[in-house]
């Protein structure tokens, strides 16, 4: 485990004394990513200490490339950062790393290279003790310009979290206070083009959904089986990928009910910090995933059986039943090596060649010869970094594991290796339902001739299922706890990034809740005296909608602007949803809010402000009706989902009010003329 050291700045020492400092301290004293870390080359393996499950043996590096040359995916391509700066920028990584380590280290890095871009633009070497205000801004600009906006809201966060480290640790020569600028990207906005394109984007299509489970009872081959069958256990629950992919074997749980049929599910680790749970699956699905179990084990099932011997053999090379007598022999043939491999004599031949095994011609026998111990060594060599211990947090093996298979197994372009064993991973699957089919790789669509509609390849991943399920589920009208908890979250506020319902879905659910027992309000009882039929008149009464910061607005724009510049709470238009906890918590707030300004309102009427009176009416009836729609909200009588309308409030009319007689300006200014005349008469007697 890495030693943690803090840094602790000395005030009597400038900007740059610091930096050096800090440099320093991060280079000789930390253990952070090894002991034995090359703090001087500009790429660093730290796939030992960044645990990413999901993704087999491959290496998670690091590299200081400059923002201009990051792209290249040649190295010698690539320009690192410039000194001071990419000194910096790996004692940063190293400390932070050791502070709050993420899994997600290269958005650091990103903030680092718009950084050092920034600083660079003026045409002197990147000094990190020149960052102000004006370099941030310029810093954050690169940023929305190079990646998307859910990106650049994340990477703008770690730039901030650069500049308050370097302002609390007088790293900088002025101390700047900085707020990420990049807007989080809304999902309130639910109609138009770029609404449609980001719920595409997210979601599978139709054509992909219609073809899976044909897919599901035609695929034979390892290749085609493991994808499919994965995407049935991502369709039974918003399951993540790198979770599905850590099952173990027996995940299977029963549990009888009485009077009921027995209750199925899967043990389940959520990635995100969720405690450990059974997920119990719906009825509907529960043969489909049975099935999908069954299939994935027959062809994991080998695979899982070489691993345990691998466990009680780790120094010896598997060998198969038909190959066994090959064990205890000092030479071996290209013909007598690809029947251990799994490969023909020309395949073995290149193998070895790959893999610097010696070979030579022995006793005169026709062909190529190699040691047997050689070949054993480097096959030993390829089992996977950690064996046997696939997933260190709970300790599964692989020999326990779901998704454990035969080498190059799932790849169609390879051969596989008979006694090697890798884990699934999610490039893997991802490859197989199609995300790499434009870059010229099969998938389960176009081995079996499934198309869209327009006859273009169908392409997904397998976290479009998460986006699909929350979605079902909001417009189903689960409460944000229950969806949060099935999608295993441990922050409730991450629903809103998985909600896509359409502005017409909502739209629909609201008009099925007017009139009905899910509905609350002034709506609930119009249509039972209405002889109409009742889907009629909610398509009458409701004919759009749209999101507000506390509900629903259904009031029609096309035949009038709003007429109370939208006060919300005042309006009749304005429908809740029981369940949706983001916008409660806003009600309550403003409900706070509402309080403070009664008291401020009082407190003016007691001073005899102009006009204290009005807005202390307004303030006090803004309470009410916030008060009434939080306890309507709060009340565990009433249903989640349930469609909430207030009454319309009791407001003056203007015809209501006195009358007061309106003076002519003539008319004034005679009587004040006159009125000075008198005085000054009065003054000259």
């Amino acid at each position: 485990m890495h030693e943690i050291v803090l840094f602790s700045p000395k005030a009597a020492l400038d900007a740059t004394a610091n930096l050096h400092g800090f440099i320093e301290m991060c280079r000789d004293k930390l253990t952070v990513f090894g002991s034995d870390l090359p703090f001087q080359q500009d790429v660093w393996d730290v796939t030992d200490a960044v645990k990413t499950n999901g993704h087999g043996s491959k290496r998670v590096r690091i590299t200081f490339s400059n923002t201009a040359t990051v792209s290249e995916k040649n190295l010698v391509n690539q320009v690192m950062m410039q000194e001071p700066f990419l000194s910096f920028s790996k004692a940063y990584i190293r400390y932070m790393h050791g502070m709050r380590p993420t899994k997600i280290i290269h958005n650091r890095v990103a903030a680092l290279r718009a950084l050092e871009t920034a600083l660079s633009e003026n045409g002197t070497a990147p000094n990190p003790v020149q960052v102000d205000s004006r370099i941030l801004n310029r810093a954050a600009q690169l940023i929305v310009e190079g990646f998307s906006d859910g990106a650049a809201y994340r990477v703008g966060g770690q730039l901030e979290l650069i500049n308050t480290f370097m302002s609390e640790n007088r790293l900088t020569t002025v101390r700047t206070s900085w707020h990420n600028s990049i807007k989080r990207p809304s999902s309130a906005v639910r109609v138009g083009k770029e609404f449609d394109e980001r719920r595409a984007d997210k979601m599978p299509s139709l054509a992909a959904l219609d073809a899976l489970p044909k897919i599901f009872h035609l695929a034979t081959k390892p290749a085609d089986v493991i994808p499919v069958s994965v995407a049935a256990i991502l369709l039974s629950a918003p399951d993540r990928i790198s979770e599905v992919l850590m099952l173990p074997a027996e995940c299977e749980v029963r549990e009888n009910r009485k009077g009921k049929d027995p209750a199925y599910g899967l043990r389940w680790w959520p990635a995100k910090g969720a405690e450990p749970m059974v997920k119990w699956l719906i009825p509907s699905m529960m043969s489909a995933v049975e099935q999908a179990l069954i299939n994935i084990r027959s062809v994991t099932d080998e695979a899982r059986r070489i691993a345990k011997w691998y466990e009680l053999n780790p120094s010896q090379i598997y060998l198969a039943p038909e190959v066994i007598y090959l064990r205890g022999q000092e030479w071996l043939s290209m013909t007598e090596i690809g029947k251990i491999l799994g490969l023909g004599s020309s395949s073995a031949s290149n193998w070895c060649n790959n893999n610097a095994i010696p070979k030579i011609q022995y006793d005169g026998k026709k062909g190529s010869f190699a040691r047997f111990s050689d070949v054993e060594t480097v096959v030993v060599a390829q089992l996977p970094p950690g064996f046997p211990c696939l997933d260190p947090v709970t300790g599964l093996k692989y020999s326990e594991a779901l998704f454990v298979v035969l080498q190059n197994q799932l790849d169609t372009r390879r051969g596989t290796f008979e006694c090697m064993i890798e884990s699934v991973t999610i490039g893997q699957i991802n490859t197989g339902l199609g995300s790499r089919v434009e870059h010229g790789h099969d998938s389960v669509f176009s081995r079996l001739k499934f198309t869209e509609d327009d006859g273009s390849p169908i392409s997904m991943t397998s976290h479009q299922f998460r986006h699909l399920l929350n979605t079902i589920g909001q417009a189903g009208g689960l409460s944000q706890l229950d969806l949060s908890k099935w999608s295993g979250r441990v922050d409730i506020r991450q629903n809103e990034a998985y909600d896509h319902l359409s502005a017409g879905q909502m739209l629909e659910k609201i008009r099925e809740a007017v009139g009905g027992n899910d509905m609350f309000g002034p709506l609930a009882e119009l249509p039972q005296k209405a002889l109409i039929r009742r889907d009629e008149f909610a398509r009458l009464v409701i004919p759009t909608a749209h999101t507000t910061e506390i509900g629903y607005c259904v009031h029609d724009y096309t035949s009038s602007p709003c007429q109370i510049h939208m006060d919300c709470i005042h309006c009749q238009d304005l429908v809740c949803i029981k369940g949706d906890t983001e916008k409660t918590t806003r009600l309550h707030q403003q409900l706070e809010e509402a309080k403070g300004l009664v008291a401020k309102a009082k407190a003016a009427v007691e001073q005899e402000y102009a006009g204290g009176n009005r807005w202390l009416e307004h303030h006090l009836s803004t309470v009410d009706r916030l008060s009434q729609l939080c306890t309507i909200m709060d009340d565990p009588s009433v249903p989640h989902g349930a469609v909430i309308q207030l009454a319309a409030p009791q407001m003056v009319m203007h015809t209501q009010q006195p009358a007061v007689k309106r003076i002519d300006p003539a008319e004034d200014e005679q009587a004040r003329m006159q009125a000075n005349a008198r005085a000054l008469m009065r003054n000259m007697s």
